[in-house]
């Protein structure tokens, strides 16, 4: 298993674009992408757990109930949500790149990102399709990417081969996020593409499984977004036999879609509205994966941390005060917490209670761009991952005036 170039263009029979249409007033900035597949794919998705969704996400979730799609395409700088014509808009998109492609309309996953209830100018988005569809190119990936960016600063791409039965595989995705990211499943826009050969049902068993411990460990802000919904095309042309079970197979191809996922996830932690620093939070000890995560949820969520770790202050009591509140079966008298980086480690707290360190050897750890916070139980064997970002005063600053 290997780390290839290519993003959601690396699996055979994958194409992509990224235009300008006009829906963003910068010309510069693409607002529209394309993801397109040579032949039919199973498909599968999760979705925002907001109770106020995008119109998007309504049409995809109808589109998908067969399990098939053929492509994706998404515009950004506007979510088409809460816009009495949003459905409308969306089947409309829908039936517009269906018919430039000439496929079935109801093979297409929809998506948009952006500002929240201003109307969306179906016009400028039909006018770009031709162009879109156009430079469909396997090359394209990063076109695709740069189009459904809002105020992401990163291009957000990966891609991964592997074997399945003797047969090459590949694996690869794009993703945008930045703000309005908070766990359960409301995190982002992820396109996820591969070749495997693989049933609708299984597929969306690996993907729904693989959330719990990825995207829904994410946190940037703490806001629930509306649009957020993470799909997986498999088209099947890298030709194994059809993965239909929980057996060998499936766990490389699960394997291999967690690899996608977890890089994505630290792409788009790092690039928080605002950030300086990438934070993971790594739970050992627990005494159940619940309590796991619980915990390191809890430590990255926390905006008094976040706000310590942009100031390069060792701040524990912020962690062990996040632990604290978060509802997880501790005890607080075992915890041991220390914070590493590319600058080394060291140990701040230990059994609950602080002990000696340098502050000048903690300000250097913490002055990095990707930092660990390592929190050890001492209570069982379990372990879980959480990742976001520092908060700084960028953020207040974009979002004070992210409308206008």
């Amino acid at each position: 298993m290997k780390i290839i170039s290519g993003g959601v263009c690396a699996a055979k029979g994958f194409t992509a674009s990224g235009v300008h249409c006009g829906i963003r007033k910068n010309r510069t900035k693409k607002d529209l992408a394309l993801i397109f597949s040579q032949v039919p794919a199973t498909a599968a998705a999760v979705y925002t757990t907001n109770l106020v969704k995008g119109a998007p996400l309504i049409v995809t979730k109808k589109h998908l109930s067969n399990g098939v799609a053929q492509a994706v395409i998404c515009n950004s700088g506007n979510a088409n949500t809460c816009n009495a014509n949003g459905i409308e808009i969306a089947e409309k998109m829908s039936l517009a790149i269906a018919n430039e492609l000439k496929i079935n309309k109801d093979d297409i996953v929809v998506a948009s990102t952006g500002v929240i209830g201003q109307p969306l100018n179906l016009s400028a988005i039909e006018s770009g399709i031709p162009t879109l569809v156009e430079k469909l190119s396997a090359n394209g990936s990063l076109d695709a990417a740069e189009g459904i960016m809002t105020t992401d600063v990163a291009v957000k791409e990966v891609a991964i081969e592997f074997t399945v039965g003797g047969k090459t595989c590949r694996i690869g995705g794009i993703a945008k996020g930045s703000g309005m990211i908070h766990p359960n499943m409301a995190t982002m826009l992820v396109f996820i593409t591969t070749d495997v050969k693989i049933s609708a049902e299984m597929l969306s068993k690996a993907l729904k499984s693989d959330i719990q411990n990825t995207f829904n460990m994410i946190s940037i802000d703490g806001d629930t977004s509306t649009n957020d919904m993470v799909t997986v095309l498999a088209n099947g042309m890298a030709e194994n036999e059809e993965i239909n079970s929980e057996n060998e197979d499936f766990a490389i191809f699960m394997k291999a879609l967690n690899t996608v996922n977890v890089t994505l996830c630290r792409a788009i932690a790092g690039d928080g509205e605002g950030a300086t620093k990438l934070l993971e939070c790594s739970v050992s000890g627990a005494k159940e994966l619940e309590i796991a995560k619980k915990v390191a949820k809890s430590v990255i969520c926390s905006s008094l941390t976040k706000a310590a770790m942009f100031g390069a202050d060792a701040n524990w009591g912020r962690v062990l005060c996040a632990i604290g509140y978060s509802g997880a079966d501790v005890d607080v008298q075992k915890i041991d917490v220390a914070f590493k980086s590319a600058k080394g480690v060291i140990d701040v707290c230990k059994n609950g209670s602080g002990v000696d360190f340098s502050e000048e050897k903690a300000k250097e750890i913490l002055l990095e761009k990707e930092i660990i916070i390592a929190v050890n139980l001492n209570d069982g064997e379990c372990s879980s991952s959480a990742w976001g970002c520092d908060l700084t005063y960028d953020y207040v600053k974009i979002n004070g005036d992210y409308r206008t």
